[in-house]
């Protein structure tokens, strides 16, 4: 069973969640003049991590944020571990001066420039609340970052209700087509390109492709080893970005998605499971308060617990055989097991790899909620992550073994 300390704190989460659920309902009455039009992000009662574009503060990870939409609020936060740079070149951070990445021409040397993987991350928060440069979100990532020897890209999407579904699925699509064109941009910069004499082109950018790269993904970034990290509701949306990724095939190359990994995934249906009837007052988001967020992210007109976006076991395309490979984290005091282990179940018929962690004695969000970041749980997880995410992100040759 949960500490103690867990289940007190878990009280207090479930007030404070539902008197914030309350108020966005309410706000959500109120009409539009309430809604910005750009969406929003983070809720302003949720503590955030400054971002650093250094390696001075001890974690080994440098992090940095950017947006990429002009008419939202849409943006990314980059965490680009210390492995990646050498810091015997000028700048690159090691000093406390900020990393600026290379630029294209410096990249054609070929030289002091390690290519890591890019692990593509979704928030939880029951689509209504958290960020990408929350807290608790923020040192997730960065272990993440660090045990598995990746990129993070964390993506801010937009928050219900303001922006109601489909918008978060929408930034989540909008981030995937956008690395695409940094693998696209990273391939020409780096001298992938036939001049007119048919060698090789060390340097084809002009001012304006300069502009469009991002220093430390076309740096460092290997794109063609892309995995989805969702967690809660975020796996909702990693899950929808695979089947998106396996509809576009090729035309998403040079980007590849590899494999995903869906931490206690925000399930959900009409029939209830087992799980859902004996663990509907669970720790921390009983199904109730779950059930709240739910109303306030799908529009009046298609509220439905069959819907696309919560139900992963009615028929869907495209066929589960075309799916990445899976990892599906889940808690034993979680009512939202069963169905992530029933897709899990369905993924497997289809001959996909996709093994279950099952966690003993742990609640939903264990290794992500801010008071629980540090439990024995919370790090198992992450290694076993690493250990299984290796597999399909080590280069040929140099293949993860057990």
């Amino acid at each position: 069973m949960p500490s103690l300390a867990v289940k007190l704190y878990s009280i207090i989460f479930k007030i404070t969640k539902r008197y914030q659920l309350h108020n966005l309902t309410l706000r959500s009455q109120s009409g539009p003049s309430n809604t910005n039009p750009l969406g929003t992000t983070s809720r302003s009662d949720e503590p955030t991590a400054a971002s650093n574009p250094t390696f001075t503060d001890g974690s080994g990870v440098a992090t940095k944020d950017i947006h990429i939409d002009p008419f939202s609020r849409l943006s990314l936060r980059i965490f680009l571990p210390e492995t990646a740079v050498n810091f015997s070149v000028a700048g690159a951070g090691g000093d406390g001066h900020v990393y600026k990445g290379y630029t294209p021409q410096e990249m054609t040397k070929g030289r002091f420039h390690k290519r890591l993987p890019v692990v593509l991350q979704f928030h939880g928060g029951g689509f209504v609340s958290g960020s990408n440069d929350s807290a608790s979100n923020d040192l997730f990532c960065r272990r993440i970052a660090k045990l598995c020897d990746v990129i993070v890209v964390a993506v801010g999407y937009r928050l219900a209700p303001e922006s109601r579904y489909p918008a978060s699925f929408d930034d989540g699509l909008k981030v995937l087509n956008w690395m695409k064109k940094q693998a696209d941009l990273s391939q020409i910069g780096n001298g992938n390109f036939n001049g007119s004499d048919g060698k090789k082109e060390g340097h084809v950018f002009d001012d304006f492709g300069l502009s469009m790269v991002e220093p430390w993904l076309a740096a460092h970034g290997d794109l063609s080893r892309c995995v989805l990290l969702g967690v809660s509701c975020g796996a909702n949306i990693a899950d929808y970005l695979a089947r998106k990724a396996v509809e576009a095939g090729k035309l998403l190359d040079p980007l590849k998605v590899v494999a995903q990994v869906l931490m206690y995934p925000f399930f959900i249906g009409s029939v209830p499971t087992k799980s859902e009837i004996k663990l509907a007052n669970s720790y921390f988001y009983d199904k109730a308060t779950c059930l709240l967020a739910w109303k306030l992210f799908l529009p009046e007109e298609e509220f439905d617990l069959d819907h696309p976006a919560a139900n992963p076991l009615i028929p869907r395309e495209p066929p589960l055989k075309y799916m990445p490979p899976t990892l599906t984290v889940v808690a034993d005091h979680d009512w939202m097991r069963d169905r992530a282990i029933a897709y899990s179940e369905e993924l497997r018929k289809a001959n996909v790899d996709a093994p279950v962690l099952d966690y003993k004695d742990a609640v939903h969000e264990f290794a992500t909620l801010d008071v629980l970041l540090q439990t024995p749980q919370a790090l198992a997880s992450a290694e076993d992550i690493a250990i299984w995410m290796k597999k399909y992100i080590s280069i040929r040759g140099h293949e993860f073994s057990y």
